[in-house]
Order: C-alpha cells, then structure tokens, then sequence
C-alpha cells in the first residue's frame, strides 16, 4: 500500500499528473511509486546522504528538488548497473524501471518546470531478449476446454466461460474480472471491457463464446448478490461468496484446470492463454496483424509482432516447398 507522507512532494505531484493527466490505473501508479522510491534512495546512498547500507530502511521524503538537479545520466546508468549487481535484475525489470524514470524527468522538466535540465534525455532502454511467449498447442487448448467441463465441478458453467473467453479473445485478467452484465451485447455479439490506461475496447465474441456465457448466465446467481464497492451486483463473473470474483480466484481457477488437463503450472498461466488465443488466431486464422492489435488492445504494433512467429513444422514445409528441394 502506498504511503505518500513517505515520499518528497516531488514525487506525490508527479502521480498525481500521472492520475489525473496521464490517466494511468492504480497498478500503472504503483508501479511509478516503487520504482521511483527504490531510484530516489539509490540516489541517497549514491550521493553519499545517508550512512544506511540497507536500501529499504532509506528515507526519501527529505530529498529536495536542488538534489534532483544535481542526477547526471552518469547516475541513472549506475542505479541500473546497481540492479543488475545486487538484485540480479532481468532485462524486462530494468527497461521498466528505466521508462519510469525517463517519464519522470519529463515531468519534472517539461511539466513542472522543476529542473532545467532532463538527465535521461538520451537514457536508452537497455536490450531485450527476443523470446517467443509460451502458448498452448491447439490440441491442449481442446484438452484444457474439455477437462473444464467436468459436471463434478460445481463452478463448471462459470470456470468453462471463463477459458473459454482467455483462449478466444485473448483479454488480459484484469479485463475479465472487471466485465459487467451491462457490457455484454448478445444481439451483435460483442462485449467491451477496460483495458490498459483505463481505454474501453469492444472484443467481438464467436458462437462459442456466446454459448459459453449463455449457459453460465443460466446458472449465475440472483439473490444475495452485496452491494459493495466492487459493485458485485454489476458483475458478470462471481465467487462462491456472491462477489465480484478476484484476481487470485480466476488464476486458482485456472491453475486447477491446466493440472486437471496435465499441463505443466510452471509453464503456463492466465497470461499465457493470452498468448495462446493470439498465436492460435495468427496461425490458423489469417488474421491480419493490425486486427491483432486492436482485439488485444496493444499501443504498438511492434508488441503484436511477437505472435508473428512461425512453428517448426512451417519453417520445415517452406524449406521442403524450395523448387530446388527434389533436384
């Protein structure tokens, strides 16, 4: 939990931009505040301010804007070296620190007016690792459906639904969890959720999604619903308890269903049904990549590439498919 008497007021007025501005979500605001606490008491020890060793013990709300004028690239480039010696931190973990900082300078410069100078005008992302995402194989998407319909599951009308809309739609879990009844639009098939920085995006919703929710929305409690801040009246999925249903229950959810169908937990999640429905509509489907990235709402293109990969049995087929290969 975020606790803003800790922070500078430097800090508590860039959140508060990127809130009310920016439009970021909670998460997004979280994030911005733990990299920026962990960056500014780096600063501290890095300047010689504090006789602490341990970072997490390091106060920031003393720092003032005369100390951020003072951060060169030289010192941004040794909080990440620091990460990378001391927290072993991967190549994902350290570009999001560094779009945070990059993003906070740009405040403080451009929007505050606070500094004169932007120290990370130049600070480039550090390189990534090209991986293709861990997806599901058709046959295990079959599979991973099939052992959802198991009548022994009391929840199986609701936990096939829910599968059923992460491996067709490919929506992110905070997307699912945050449906509402209302959003739901049976005569055009389609749905709207809320994706990232709060944007409303329309997901259009094939036969068996719509099948899947009608047989749950057949058995979906009435009665008892609470009237609550998560306003579990309004949801599409519940809990056991009535409520709107968590995070944590539709990972649980899953979790048990890729155990139940013999697929590894270790390799596979809800995000990774995710990537299974993109990979499976790319290869399968002839989707067109800008399609891609407005069903899975990505900003840039360059992040839907990443299902443009090709398996090795079609790399095998264009080789064996060479004029040259009979010759």
């Amino acid at each position: 939990m975020m606790k803003n008497e800790e922070n500078p007021e430097f800090l508590n007025s860039f959140l508060d931009y990127s809130v009310t501005i920016l439009n970021k979500s909670p998460n997004s605001i979280k994030e911005y505040n733990y990299d920026l606490t962990m960056f500014l008491r780096f600063i501290k020890l890095h300047f010689h301010m504090t006789d602490e060793t341990d970072l997490k013990e390091i106060k920031i709300n003393d720092l003032t804007i005369d100390t951020i004028k003072k951060i060169t690239l030289d010192d941004i480039h040794a909080f990440i070296a620091y990460l990378m010696r001391n927290y072993h931190s991967k190549a994902t973990t350290r570009a999001r620190k560094v779009s945070t900082i990059r993003i906070f300078f740009k405040y403080l410069s451009r929007k505050a007016n606070l500094i004169d100078v932007n120290p990370a005008q130049d600070l480039e992302t550090p390189k990534l690792d090209k991986r293709l995402p861990k997806h599901l194989s058709l046959e295990d998407s079959k599979k991973l459906l099939n052992v959802t319909c198991n009548e022994e599951n009391r929840n199986c009308k609701r936990d096939y639904a829910i599968i059923t809309l992460f491996l067709n739609c490919g929506m992110r879990l905070s997307e699912l969890v945050g449906i509402n009844l209302q959003d739901i639009d049976f005569g055009e098939y389609k749905l709207n959720v809320i994706g990232k920085g709060n944007k409303e995006r329309t997901i259009y919703l094939n036969k068996a999604c719509v099948t899947a929710l009608k047989d749950y929305l057949a058995v979906r409690p009435k009665e008892g619903i609470p009237h609550d801040k998560k306003f579990s009246e309004k949801a599409l999925f519940l809990s056991e308890r009535k409520t709107r249903i968590s995070n944590r229950t539709v990972e649980n959810v899953v979790s048990k269903q890729l155990q139940a169908a013999g697929l590894d937990t270790k390799k596979y999640s809800v995000h990774k049904l995710r990537h299974t429905a993109a990979t499976l509509m790319y290869q399968y489907g002839q989707v067109d990549i800008r399609a891609l990235q407005e069903l899975l709402g990505h900003e840039s293109i360059a992040t839907t590439q990443i299902y443009t990969h090709v398996n090795n049995e079609q790399v095998r087929n264009a080789v064996e498919s060479n004029p040259l290969a009979n010759l």
